[in-house]
């Protein structure tokens, strides 16, 4: 398996990866919309994105995160906002090595740490993130406002 940086060569499977991905969330499909999304992510810079490949060039995850920045700690903030494997690709180490990935990516931009959400029902989740290092916050309280 090989984990690199995502181009836009590989949007289309990337695109179908990510739609994937949004159905796992109860979203619409939308590759149209998918694919328009990525490649603003890719070409604007404006995220990481790493992608799992098979020896036969097939994509069969990705992790996308998004910087911030911490006021108190006055250093760069990752947020790893996406994660996925394609259901047959899965319990053979795809997900524990994207998130090394993305590890890999906050050591090398000297941040201070990285953080994520994910729904109580997120089973796999809510399994897999406290084996790879990945502690539970219990003592914020997490909210969210939304354009309606």
């Amino acid at each position: 398996m090989n984990y690199r940086t995502a181009t836009l060569k590989d949007l289309h499977q990337l695109s179908e990866l990510f739609d994937a991905y949004r159905r796992f969330y109860r979203k619409e499909t939308d590759i149209v919309g998918a694919k328009s999304f990525l490649e603003k992510r890719i070409s604007n810079n404006d995220s990481e994105l790493f992608v799992a490949e098979t020896t036969e060039n097939k994509l069969v995850g990705f992790v996308q995160l998004y910087p911030l920045f911490s006021s108190t700690r006055m250093k760069k903030f990752w947020l790893l906002n996406d994660l996925f494997v394609h259901p047959e690709s899965r319990s053979k180490g795809v997900s524990i090595a994207l998130i090394e990935k993305a590890k890999a990516l906050v050591r090398e931009s000297k941040a201070c740490g990285m953080f994520l959400e994910t729904e109580k029902s997120n089973l796999i989740g809510n399994s897999l993130y406290p084996k790879t290092g990945f502690e539970l916050n219990m003592s914020s309280n997490f909210y969210e406002w939304s354009v309606k």
